[in-house]
């Protein structure tokens, strides 16, 4: 995950400035948004959304509980040696079981993405109240193997700094 630099500034000016200054920049930074009243929708940025962040979760653990939740069906239905879908004979019975499984692992899939909470969403949900009190946010994504410009990031005097996405 690529590094992310969240800079808060309580002057709309300084941030017009900071921006200008970092677009001007050799090699320029991969992305620069600013984030407040009269710019983008703090909704609208993928990298700031609880809820995008929850969504790519589930499907990431629905790509494991899918086939776990499928074969533990499948185990389930042949060691009980219960016949609820005889109807469907010999092989159908375990394959039903199976699928029933999978549909389970798809359902815990949605409830350990929502139970997961991780410490970027507490740092995103700090930038989310500095946004609320009046603040500009100025997300930049320096180019890969660039470290940010911090002495032209101090130089705007921001609130606050915060990285995301660090490895």
């Amino acid at each position: 995950m690529a590094l992310i630099v969240v800079v808060v500034l309580d002057d709309r000016k300084r941030l017009d400035s900071l921006r200008e200054k970092l677009a001007a920049m050799d090699p320029a930074p991969l992305r620069i948004v600013a984030i407040g009243e009269g710019e983008t929708d703090l909704a609208s940025v993928d990298r700031l959304n609880p809820s995008t962040a929850r969504r790519q979760r589930q499907k990431t653990m629905a790509r494991w509980l899918l086939p776990f939740g499928f074969l533990a069906g499948l185990t389930f239905t042949q060691i009980t040696e219960l016949h609820t879908f005889d109807a469907l004979g010999p092989w159908g019975q375990p394959v039903i079981g199976g699928l029933l499984g999978m549909g389970s692992g798809w359902m815990g899939s949605f409830a350990a993405a929502a139970s997961v909470a991780s410490e970027e969403d507490d740092r995103i949900r700090i930038l989310r109240n500095r946004l609320n009190e009046g603040n500009w946010l100025l997300l930049l994504e320096p180019a890969p193997g660039n470290e940010p410009p911090w002495p032209l990031i101090q130089q705007a005097r921001p609130k606050a700094v915060v990285r995301l996405g660090e490895d």
